[in-house]
């Protein structure tokens, strides 16, 4: 029998079979299921979009997973200045190129399948699991080419014929058409020697010149498949002024830049240089360049300042698929594990029967369900928020009542992508590594070495709460919007703090009852840091005249001090925040799908325990440090000790 990595997973069918709302998605891809040559109806879809799925899972277990070995041990390497990759990347991008996976997402209108995005992120998934570094260099072929799409329509020069319902044309469509041939792909240019997660401080700078062309100069570093032909790059058009980072990201413009021309003779003429392929961890057969741009000609995409907006619209897909890719390396890693451990026998019994590692397995196959349920709901509401917007900004409703329906549906769905979001790349990103590290300590010193693949998984791993923004940067940005919403509506925060309260104690059901309870307590630790916030705040307002408190109160922050609490506690509310979102989801599949309340009772069991240590931890400690750091003042009973 083959194997195939869509069917023989039956939570990814569970999805795609029931949970998934393809309707709404259908529906919006297809304009209403006006486009011409597309779609009838929804089941017409759903019955090519499983043939994909179907396909791709076939792909990914019969040609993908049996190359994983390989693919970690050819490295790709400079020559003469080009990437070249090993054997087994360049046949499986060759298969992938024969099946137009590239083209999966893109409109009909530009050689492509319409497919939802959801389809595209269920497919990451498999790949992942396969290989992570197949999936990553994958993403960067029909992504891009969509994101490009998004861009031209975005900025309004992208034209369409509103009677027959096509695209006439699009800006960026040389390098749309190319890469959904097979032909090139592109990347995102953003990280710099000195400007990670801080891009304030990128200097990479594009000038105009006399003739009107912007060029480009400067370094980029860890550049995923940065040996592509067409880069999407952050550079800076106007200096920063000073230490102010909200004038430094205002400062920042997004261009496309061709990287080099194949030429007519077969040589290649470069425009950006690669300085060298960095030697990781892991990803091996995915490249990481490091690139230097001197004055290379660049389009401005946009308008000047508004390079950070254009930056979000790829990195909140790209923190998507980081969520399906961390899945698909828990996914490998549990059955790897679950493989190993009953066909290892110690004391009598296989080693799945010796209770610790029982449990190990039990908590693995329960969380990856959660994970994925996640997943999918974040991946469904950034995708519905996206193409609501499309539909606003091309196609309005000419009845206002219904535009002001459409406004608000898409303001929910984003809200819900923005909420969930960076919750999934965080929660995603850091269960990889700890299921990574479970594969090894299962294997025993067996998967200490090379033998059984669980080594390569975790090095695959141990990048995912690095890239596209950390898993503290994620962690600042759940925090800061959770505590902002609270500060911004108080009295809309106590009664949600209200329903939680009483849905916990009155609710019928017992599952019910439990995860109001979990979202209690998430509500809880968020007053606590806000009023820890606030405390602080008020502290500075006793030299102040009364009526200049409203304003500052609510304007005059100071994120290093005012916020220092909640910074400090960041990455303690954002799990909290992860398993109460997780809850949620798994309690609404319950009362749709009977078969998932299992799900949500196992979830629970280590959830509420979780959350009650993630509380206390809170509550109970944090003032020795802050004082330290100079973030708060020095407790009067600490300074008495002191003396």
């Amino acid at each position: 029998m083959s194997a195939n990595f869509f069917l023989d997973n039956d939570d990814l069918q569970f999805h795609f079979n029931k949970a998934v709302d393809w309707s709404s998605l259908a529906e919006t891809t297809e304009f209403g299921f006006t486009l011409p040559g597309g779609l009838k109806d929804v089941n017409e879809g759903l019955e090519m979009w499983r043939e994909v799925a179907t396909m791709v899972g076939e792909l990914v277990g019969e040609e993908i997973a049996p190359r994983s070995a390989l693919l970690d041990q050819q490295h790709g390497h400079l020559v003469n200045g080009e990437a070249v990759i090993g054997q087994a990347a360049q046949e499986i991008f060759a298969k992938i190129n024969a099946v137009d996976l590239h083209k999966l997402c893109l409109p009909r209108d530009l050689g492509g399948m319409n497919a939802p995005l959801m389809l595209y992120f269920m497919v990451a998934e498999m790949i992942a699991r396969a290989d992570v570094s197949t999936m990553t260099h994958h993403s960067f072929h029909g992504g891009m080419a969509l994101a490009a799409l998004i861009y031209s329509i975005t900025e309004g020069t992208t034209t369409f014929d509103r009677e027959a319902r096509t695209i006439t044309s699009t800006r960026f469509s040389p390098m749309i058409e190319e890469i959904a041939r097979g032909e090139a792909w592109g990347c995102m240019d953003i990280t710099e020697p000195d400007a990670g997660s801080d891009m304030a401080k990128l200097r990479t700078k594009a000038e105009k010149d006399d003739d009107g062309v912007w060029r480009v100069s400067g370094n980029k570093i860890f550049i995923t498949s940065g040996h592509g032909k067409w880069h999407f790059v952050i550079a800076r058009t106007t200096e920063a002024k000073g230490d102010d980072a909200a004038a430094g990201l205002k400062g920042l413009s997004m261009f496309l830049v061709k990287a080099f021309d194949d030429m007519p003779d077969g040589t290649r003429k470069r425009y950006v240089s690669i300085d060298r392929l960095e030697e990781k961890l892991g990803h091996n057969a995915s490249c990481t360049a490091a690139l230097t741009f001197d004055r290379v000609p660049g389009e401005l995409i946009g308008e000047l300042g508004e390079g950070f907006k254009y930056m979000l619209v790829l990195m909140n897909n790209a923190r998507l698929g980081v969520g399906f890719e961390g899945i698909g390396i828990a996914e490998a890693a549990l059955r790897m594990s679950k493989e190993y451990a009953d066909g290892r026998k110690s004391m009598g019994k296989p080693i799945a029967q010796h209770e610790m590692i029982a449990d190990m397995l039990d908590e693995m196959t329960n969380d990856v369900k959660a994970m994925r349920s996640l997943a999918i709901r974040a991946c469904f509401h950034e995708e519905m928020a996206q193409k609501t917007n499309l539909v606003l900004q091309f196609e309005p409703p000419t009845n206002a009542d219904e535009k002001r329906a459409l406004e608000k549906k898409q303001k929910h769905h984003a809200k819900r992508a923005r909420r969930l979001t960076p919750l999934l790349k965080y929660w995603t990103s850091e269960k990889a590594v700890e299921f990574a590290r479970r594969a090894v300590q299962i294997h025993g010193g067996a998967g200490y070495t090379k033998d059984y693949g669980a080594e390569k998984l975790l090095r695959d791993a141990l990048v995912l709460p690095i890239y596209e923004g950390t898993s503290q940067i994620q962690s600042l940005m759940a925090m800061k919007d959770t505590l902002g919403l609270i500060i911004k509506d108080p009295s809309r925060f106590m009664r949600e703090v209200a329903a939680a309260n009483w849905k916990s104690v009155s609710a019928r059901d017992e599952l019910e009852r439990r995860v109001a309870k979990l979202q209690s307590e998430s509500l809880a630790m968020r007053r606590y840091l806000v009023t820890k916030t606030a405390t602080g705040k008020l502290r500075t307002l006793g030299a102040m005249p009364v009526g200049t408190w409203q304003s500052e109160l609510t304007k005059a922050w100071d994120p290093k001090r005012d916020f220092a609490w909640a910074m400090l506690h960041a990455e303690r509310l954002t799990r909290i925040l992860s398993i109460e979102a997780m809850a949620e989801i798994l309690l609404d599949e319950a009362m749709r799908f009977p078969e998932r309340r299992a799900v949500l009772e196992v979830f629970l069991e280590r959830a509420e325990i979780e959350v009650r240590g993630l509380v206390d931890q809170i509550t109970s400690r944090g003032g020795r440090l802050l004082t330290s750091l100079g973030r708060i003042d020095v407790p009067v009973a600490m300074s008495a000790a002191a003396q």
